[in-house]
């Protein structure tokens, strides 16, 4: 019954039924997913709601961002001292002030960018589960839960100024942990995937939307961001894998909610299956600009 551990622009918890419509009929009627590959894995709504519901055999969750797949590695491996830490960052920052809270955040953002320059991802220490708890403490209480990053590769986004913020999680924490046992986490380019899919898997895509205009361009989940390039390097990937026997899943953004005769994704999915569903636009810097919007949810069959 794990659930995101982080807030994630894009996450997927409101497509969650619409993309199990879309799932084989094999897969459905059995439950069971022999292989399941997740190369863009953000917050990880999908995945854990397959957990929940279907037998995964064999699991591959991967991401370019480093930070988040250090924090899922922590998680899995020791989400004991990451919740010990967590809960002294949270009962420090619930007895603050709105005035020491912004300052204790804006410490900790500090802390966490000069961390970086120097931060050793490639062998697992205790520093790791510090910065774990750093990221995770950022992402509850930085606004909107972004997590983004300038050309730098640090993290700006400002202080959130929430209430309550629900920082460390020991419940959901524990049992993303169990989710997490079996599953074998990569760092690196979507290309990766290739490496661990195998025909009869299920791979679902989850890219950096392609913005709908300037006010909504936001791809910053890493310092090199996601331009319409790599969208057409995916979609190449993508039908590499369909020629496989592999069954693609991926959503996207819809072009045609700001340009009817934009045809961008029909163009370079063409023979796919393209699909248009309603989902709620959370983040946008213009308040009448939130609501309902059409998405793409693609497959290969």
């Amino acid at each position: 019954m794990a659930k995101p551990f982080l807030k994630w622009a894009g996450g997927k918890s409101q497509l969650l039924k619409e993309l199990e419509k879309r799932l084989p009929p094999l897969i459905k009627k059995s439950k069971v997913i022999d292989c399941y590959v997740e190369p863009f894995v953000g917050g990880g709504a999908f995945f854990f709601y397959l957990k929940r519901y279907y037998v995964i055999k064999k699991s591959y969750l991967m991401d370019n961002n480093q930070d988040l797949i250090l924090t899922y590695r922590v998680i899995k491996r020791q989400p004991a001292k990451l919740i010990k830490k967590l809960s002294f960052l949270e009962n420090k920052y619930s007895k603050y002030d709105n005035v020491k809270r912004q300052d204790f955040y804006y410490d900790i953002r500090n802390k966490f960018n000069n961390q970086s320059r120097k931060f050793d991802f490639n062998k697992f220490s205790d520093e790791w589960i510090n910065r774990a708890s750093l990221l995770i403490f950022l992402n509850k209480t930085c606004f909107n839960g972004l997590f983004r990053q300038n050309n730098s590769g640090d993290f700006n986004v400002p202080h959130g100024r929430y209430k309550n913020p629900k920082i460390c999680d020991v419940n959901n924490l524990n049992k993303v942990s169990k989710a997490l046992c079996d599953t074998k986490i990569i760092c690196g380019d979507f290309a990766k995937c290739k490496k661990y899919v195998i025909s009869g898997s299920l791979v679902y895509f989850d890219p950096p939307y392609k913005p709908l205009n300037t006010t909504s361009s936001f791809t910053a989940y890493t310092k090199s961001g996601f331009c319409d390039k790599e969208q057409l390097r995916l979609a190449e990937l993508c039908k590499e894998c369909s020629k496989k026997n592999v069954y693609v899943l991926l959503s996207n953004s819809d072009p045609k909610n700001e340009d009817m005769s934009n045809n961008f994704f029909d163009e370079i999915y063409n023979g796919f299956n393209i699909q248009r569903v309603m989902a709620n636009r959370m983040i946008n810097c213009q308040g009448d600009k939130r609501g309902q919007i059409k998405e793409l949810i693609i497959t290969s069959r």
